[in-house]
């Protein structure tokens, strides 16, 4: 069974900055669909469109938001792209080994759970998930973000996810880019509008479960068992305060399973990878004297990955052969081997762009100001 990768653009999401783009563009992949289109921030609508826009104001730090459910890849995709802004992300040195925050030469990662209010037994006692709003600070988190975009350092609680408790706080400094990470980073009309770009992370039921099993078993040590209850009874609220997020989404990434082998229900079929490509500036594309259609087998080699990225075109890299360094720097992360962490790549390169772009128009702001 095929999938197919489908680029919605619409219409200006913001004034400040700008990239122009056509209408939409479709990749393949074969393990899972993986689907990236643009949103108007306050409009739920898939219209298509001509401009994509986005505004950072006078800011010092540019804030970028991302919301999934647990067990969605939020932290491997911010991985990914911290590297491509330059350096690995790091916990802060000397800090608590457990912190949840990740810290690159221009980007710091802070995870959305540091702002529970209720640690793992209180929410016990109170019979609610972390997705429910009553176990969040988000006056707090509101507070905090606004403080670090306006160049103000702040004192972040962290969520331990070893042991469930409440520890003390560590130390945030302004970076030039903050990305926010989390359950509830679009819940909060103020802290939303904090944002300067926006993901969402659409990851189907079946897929959510595979990955989840995955982590919380090696990572975390749970059971089998403990990881279904909590999927189960963390649903509804999933329902009604996480997935209504993504009407607020500058980009959603959607994920689809598929099923390659007959009878394979435990989702271990290796899949292969295709790619379906019309010109967009926020998809990359087949080059012009390529195939319609490439297809990548099954466990993608990424010593073999060069050529793939030879027969793709607006990429938003630097040089030729980024996106296979990116793959080759990051081998052991996961779905490196497919088409999840080879898209992960492309979609950190296209926010780098936009990125630039945003401190370009900054940049330019002045200038013109004066000459006026």
């Amino acid at each position: 069974m095929a999938a197919v990768c489908t680029v919605y653009t619409t219409q200006s999401l913001n004034s400040s900055c700008s990239i122009s783009t056509p209408t939409k563009s479709h990749l393949g992949f074969n393990q899972k669909q993986v689907v990236f289109y643009s949103t108007g921030k306050r409009s739920s609508k898939r219209s298509g469109g001509s401009l994509i826009t986005c505004s950072a104001g006078d800011s010092q730090t540019v804030v970028i938001g991302l919301a999934a459910d647990s067990g969605c890849g939020k932290s491997t995709f911010m991985r990914r792209l911290t590297s491509v802004f330059g350096g690995a992300a790091e916990p802060p040195k000397g800090g608590n080994p457990d912190s949840n925050t990740l810290i690159s030469d221009m980007t710091t990662v802070i995870c959305l759970d540091d702002y529970h209010s209720l640690d793992r037994n209180g929410r016990k006692e109170k019979g609610v998930t972390a997705l429910d709003p009553r176990a969040n600070d988000f006056d707090l988190m509101y507070e905090q973000v606004k403080a670090i975009k306006s160049g103000v350092a702040v004192e972040k609680p962290i969520y331990n996810h070893v042991t469930g408790l409440l520890d003390p706080p560590e130390l945030i400094k302004p970076p030039k880019i903050l990305v926010i990470e989390g359950l509830h980073p679009m819940f909060d009309e103020r802290v939303r509008d904090l944002l300067d770009f926006s993901i969402y992370l659409d990851i189907s039921n079946e897929v959510k479960f595979a990955w989840k099993i995955q982590r919380d078993m090696a990572e975390r040590g749970h059971s089998l068992e403990s990881i279904k209850a909590s999927i189960e009874a963390r649903k509804p609220d999933f329902d009604a305060y996480i997935d209504p997020q993504k009407q607020y989404a500058d980009a959603v990434i959607e994920v689809l399973p598929t099923q390659l082998i007959p009878d394979d229900n435990e989702g271990k079929a290796q899949p292969s990878h295709g790619f379906h490509a019309e010109g967009s500036s926020l998809a990359l594309t087949l080059a012009s004297n390529s195939p319609t259609a490439l297809t990548v087998t099954s466990a993608m080699r990424l010593d073999e990955l060069i050529y793939v990225e030879s027969h793709l075109s607006n990429l938003s890299t630097k040089f030729y052969g980024e996106v296979t360094q990116q793959m080759l720097k990051h081998a052991d992360f996961p779905g490196s081997n497919n088409g999840t962490g080879l898209f992960q790549t492309i979609v950190g390169l296209k926010i780098r762009d936009l990125y630039e772009q945003i401190i370009a128009s900054k940049a330019a702001t002045p200038l013109e100001a004066t000459k006026a």
